[in-house]
């Protein structure tokens, strides 16, 4: 099964994920089939905090990739700021 998730990265206490599109056989932070955008939950100022390809995400939903439930949480708040 096909599934969009994040991948950790970045530094001790530091964190940063890039939403990746994968097998869900495979490790957290093991071989993808795309990166499709990132997550910074530490950004602040002027920082961007979250970029997500939205064209992508209903494309790999439409051809039946599962979505985690902290990225259907970004997804939402990604369209809320495309909207506005």
């Amino acid at each position: 099964m096909v599934k969009i998730r994040l991948s950790r990265s970045g530094a001790k206490k530091k964190p940063f994920y890039h939403i990746v599109v994968t097998d869900s056989r495979n490790k957290r932070d093991g071989r993808r089939i795309e990166r499709i955008g990132f997550f910074n939950p530490v950004a602040k100022g002027q920082e961007e905090r979250l970029r997500l390809e939205l064209e992508r995400v209903d494309y790999w939903t439409g051809v039946g990739a599962q979505l985690s439930e902290r990225v259907k949480h970004l997804v939402v708040e990604a369209r809320g700021a495309a909207a506005s």
